[in-house]
């Protein structure tokens, strides 16, 4: 049975230059070495070298089309001005509609591979919504298009995505696919031209482990349908994941202020509180805006977040951002009915050099006296019991309170990385409560520091116990009512 036909216009196998394979052959070729890879057999693929495009569609192809099992449309200007290209499709798809249907799991039969970029208004209707494969990359800002090299690191990246979804369709096609008790689904939002390439390697890595990425489909153009495709998304979520980039983004129809990007975070705001549902936000390290409407947005990232659920604005490293996504998705441990950790008082570790423990324990008398279990490091022992206690308190802890005083700037760095490391060290719960309380003596380095990782208190005179206010009620909202 032929499983898969390469459908595609010919002017785009053409070689440009003298004994070269054309765009079309070298995806062929390299498909059927990939796939046998992956498949540990050889796959079939098919596609007709004679047809011209002012050839008739004959009833010998047309009897081909219908024993093949997938579809790969090569997608150009060429192709959608093709009748032949599209009655290729059209027949596909409804053959595909009488033997079984046209998806399976939720995932289409066709693969879109976008060679040459075409307006997505203009891509024949059985794809139009589907997400395709872009063989090209485009700049926001100049507006230029380019396609990828066939032996560059981008074209290989996508070409290995390409690789991988067939596979695990034929997978599926010959056995039905059961997801592991760990698989979950997220939602990946769509970011600008900037991050793309870095929400393709997140996106690649979930499904590698398992998991299924949404939206699955290209998001509709006009504001409202947007929303409505975003909701039904996010309900079938347990994450959300947002990159937010150098760029605004574009701006949808019916829309008068709000990107896409901007569109979807609020979406997903929505669910408030919810403890089946977290976001992380994502800004790259470094990231300074030049566009005055994302320098607002961003603005108000690091503003207004304060959900208690273990949502969370992040700006680390990708590989960092990669660790806390997987850490996120491990499903929590349930504890006995008569050991609920909510019915204990919130257990918080305050973080102090040793030089800073007098000037700290104005704070911590403060936290035993409200309730609440404050913890200091280890400072008396080997290293080795020093470094295990620290780590030990940090995974046990329900939040944490790091006090600067006389300690250096390179001290506080070190403990605030310590946190975002936190999901390697084997923490899977969130925290519900990070703070920075800067404490005297007052210097330029504490006055210029900022964070996104953590509230940021400053008080350099006396303690001052209405500072630690906010800290603390988020830790109660977070925790909920006692038992």
């Amino acid at each position: 049975m032929r499983e898969i036909f390469i459908s595609y216009a010919h002017i785009d196998n053409e070689s440009l230059a003298q004994d070269q394979d054309g765009w079309v052959q070298l995806l062929d070729k390299r498909l059927r070495i990939r796939l046998a890879q992956l498949l540990g057999e050889p796959a079939q693929l098919w596609r007709d070298p004679k047809l011209q495009g002012n050839d008739e569609l004959t009833d010998t192809l047309l009897s081909k089309i219908d024993d093949v099992d997938l579809l790969v449309s090569v997608l150009s200007p060429r192709y959608v001005k093709s009748e032949w290209c599209i009655r290729e499709l059209d027949e596909f798809c409804r053959h595909a509609v009488s033997r079984g249907g046209l998806k399976l799991g939720g995932k289409s039969r066709v693969f879109k591979v976008v060679k040459t970029f075409i307006p997505r208004q203009t891509h024949p209707p059985p794809v139009q919504d589907l997400l395709g494969y872009e063989f090209y990359e485009y700049d926001e800002l100049s507006g230029r298009v380019r396609e990828f090299d066939p032996n560059g690191p981008k074209y290989w990246d996508k070409f290995e995505d390409l690789a991988v979804g067939i596979t695990q369709l034929i997978e599926s096609l010959q056995k039905p696919h059961k997801p592991g008790q760990s698989a979950a689904t997220i939602y990946l939002a769509e970011t600008t031209s900037d991050l793309r390439e870095q929400r393709d390697r997140i996106r690649r890595e979930l499904e590698q482990h398992g998991h299924e990425v949404l939206p699955d489909n290209e998001l509709p153009l006009q504001a409202p349908a947007i929303q409505d495709a975003v909701r039904e998304y996010l309900k079938r979520s347990r994450l959300s994941v947002h990159l937010i980039g150098e760029f605004y983004g574009i701006i949808p129809e019916m829309e008068m202020e709000r990107s896409i990007v901007r569109l979807q975070y609020e979406l997903a705001s929505e669910r408030g509180d919810d403890r089946e549902f977290s976001r992380l936000i994502w800004l790259p390290p470094g990231l300074l805006p030049k566009d005055e409407r994302q320098q607002k947005f961003v603005a108000a990232l690091q503003n207004s977040l304060s959900a208690s659920n273990g949502s969370e604005l992040l700006q680390v490293k990708l590989e960092d951002l990669k660790t806390i996504i997987q850490a996120k998705l491990i499903p929590p441990s349930k504890p006995a009915a008569d050991e609920g950790d909510e019915a204990g008082p919130a257990n918080i570790y305050l973080i102090c050099d040793r030089q800073d423990v007098d000037a700290v324990t104005p704070l911590q008398n403060l936290l035993l006296d409200q309730g609440y279990e404050a913890t200091l490091p280890l400072l008396d022992g080997t290293e080795a019991e020093i470094v295990q206690d620290h780590k030990d308190n940090l995974l046990l802890c329900d939040a944490v309170l790091i006090f600067q005083g006389n300690a250096g700037e390179g001290w506080l760095r070190m403990k605030l990385r310590e946190l975002i490391k936190l999901p390697g060290y084997g923490r899977t719960a969130p925290l519900l409560g990070k703070a920075v309380y800067i404490g005297g003596p007052e210097s330029p380095a504490k006055e210029r520091f900022r964070t996104l990782e953590a509230m940021v208190i400053k008080s350099y005179d006396e303690f001052d116990p209405a500072s630690l206010k906010p800290f603390l009620a988020k830790i109660d909202k977070a925790k909920g009512p006692s038992l």
